[in-house]
């Protein structure tokens, strides 16, 4: 986990609190889920095996040794968890070395987050490599706070990423908005006890206590994730 000194926890005029914000990365601020998905189509062809387009829907949003390890079992390949990371991760961070596209609406709302003070935080299931490089596009400004799938005991979808980001702000996970583009992140968010934004990407996600669905970052701002927070 790395950080910076939080801005204050905040609270509406109304009196409502909203103590902080969590974002996915992959398919969530960063247009990358296909990309993950086409670096393990050519991995595993390198390896010799084809992947069916239908264990897409399985891996995606999961923590590399859970999509990984399906993926072995699936095709049988010949190589080991701990290889087939560094394949993984080494194909990916090439793909992303000229930039990664923000998803519809992440830069306005990023933007506003800051000028608003409001704490936030990335939280992925991703390893810090790749978040790293991730934020040298997106910008390290915008987050007071980022939290690697490498770097906690227990991925996604256990709330342990959340748990640890909102404790990092000091902040009540029950007051903190979590956007989610995946079940499996939105397992995470909801077991950890914040208010859950859905904006599907690969997969349909359906609406439910404690949870919106939106279409699109493009839908939500400030006053909305306000607006969770009763």
């Amino acid at each position: 986990m790395t950080s910076t000194v939080p801005a204050s926890l905040t609270r509406t005029a109304e009196g409502a609190a909203l103590q902080a914000v969590f974002l996915d990365m992959d398919g969530t601020l960063v247009d990358t889920e296909g990309f993950w998905w086409d670096v393990e189509v050519e991995v595993f062809a390198d390896l010799g095996h084809r992947l069916d387009e239908a264990w897409r829907e399985v891996v995606v949003g999961g923590p590399m040794t859970r999509s990984a390890g399906y993926l072995m079992e699936a095709t049988g390949a010949d190589v080991t968890l701990d290889e087939l990371t560094v394949l993984l991760n080494d194909r990916f961070e090439k793909r992303i070395g000229r930039g990664v596209p923000l998803m519809p609406g992440a830069a306005r709302l990023l933007a506003e987050l800051r000028r608003h003070e409001i704490p936030t935080a990335l939280v992925s299931a991703s390893h810090r490599r790749i978040i790293d490089r991730v934020l040298d596009s997106v910008g390290r400004h915008h987050f007071g706070l980022t939290v690697a799938g490498d770097e906690v005991s227990r991925t996604k979808p256990h709330p342990e990423p959340y748990l640890t980001a909102a404790d990092g702000f000091g902040a009540d996970p029950r007051l903190c908005a979590v956007i989610e583009d995946t079940a499996t992140g939105v397992a995470a968010a909801e077991a950890a006890g914040c208010r859950v934004v859905a904006v599907p990407s690969v997969s349909p996600i359906a609406a439910a206590e404690g949870r919106v669905v939106v279409r699109s970052l493009e839908e939500v701002n400030l006053t909305f994730l306000r607006s969770l927070i009763n």
